[in-house]
């Protein structure tokens, strides 16, 4: 789902799709659309997506190919807008080699230059999700995530077919302020959900964490971030035009939208 939900794929699968995304895999992976439900993001819209389940040993090669077609995961989905009449959800990533810092995002790292960062393995525990309800409670007190438990968190965490991280920003006395759950690609990293502390407004803690994949891209000399969706009238997704140059999955490729 576009980003704020990480949530089980909603609505019914009603039908299979036809698969467009071939690769060498047994057995067959099948394509299935959801039933339309109402739209988050856009007013008087109604969403579906596609979806189809990753398993097996070819997961991760399996789900490179299809993020580089406008993918993204949940738990060991992978779903894309599939909406009837509206295409605004549209996948955007940055090209690492060719980003450069503004202004704005230098003040953004000179202002937490207090925490740390760390990359590690997925593993929940209750201080993440202490600081997960925190973030659900003040940001999306109405969504399904609110009501989280700690064994949906774990889940929402563990449950991965892929190689998946958690960035984590602390502070010198080890106090979390926020993490990203990731997932390594052969051509970059994939922010799959961020949270953080939402009385740290000043600090822009969720550009940092974006921030902070770029360093890890870079670190592993991968040449792509991959941000999830974009909606250009969403005010929840403004962020996301703030990294440029930016690019966006169009009907002949990616191409840049910012430069």
């Amino acid at each position: 789902m576009p980003e704020g939900r990480t949530d089980a794929i909603r609505g019914v699968v009603t039908k299979s799709a036809p698969a467009r995304i071939t690769t060498a895999l047994a057995p067959p992976h099948h394509f299935f659309a959801t039933s339309t439900l109402p739209c988050p993001y856009v007013k008087g819209q109604r969403e579906r997506k596609l979806v189809v389940e990753l398993f097996g040993r070819n997961a991760p090669e399996f789900y490179n190919t299809l993020s580089r077609a406008g993918f993204r995961r949940s738990h060991s989905l992978a779903y894309r807008p599939a909406c009837v009449d509206c295409a605004r959800c549209v996948p955007v990533r940055i090209p690492v080699r060719d980003f450069v810092e503004s202004r704005s995002l230098r003040r953004i790292r000179n202002a937490n230059r207090d925490l740390a960062t760390s990359i590690g393995g997925v593993r929940a525990d209750h201080d993440q999700f202490r600081l997960f309800q925190r973030y659900q409670h003040s940001r999306h007190a109405e969504s399904d995530m609110a009501a989280m438990t700690y064994g949906d968190y774990r889940a929402m965490i563990e449950d991965t077919p892929l190689t998946t991280m958690l960035v984590r920003l602390r502070d010198p006395d080890g106090m979390l302020y926020g993490a990203c759950l990731t997932d390594l690609l052969d051509d970059g990293v994939s922010a799959v959900y961020s949270f953080y502390d939402p009385g740290e407004g000043k600090r822009g803690l969720g550009t940092m964490l974006i921030l902070s994949l770029v360093d890890e891209a870079r670190r592993r000399r991968l040449p792509h971030v991959y941000l999830g969706y974009w909606i250009a009238e969403s005010p929840k997704m403004a962020y996301k035009a703030r990294f440029r140059p930016l690019e966006t999955l169009q009907s002949d490729g990616w191409r840049r939208i910012f430069d």
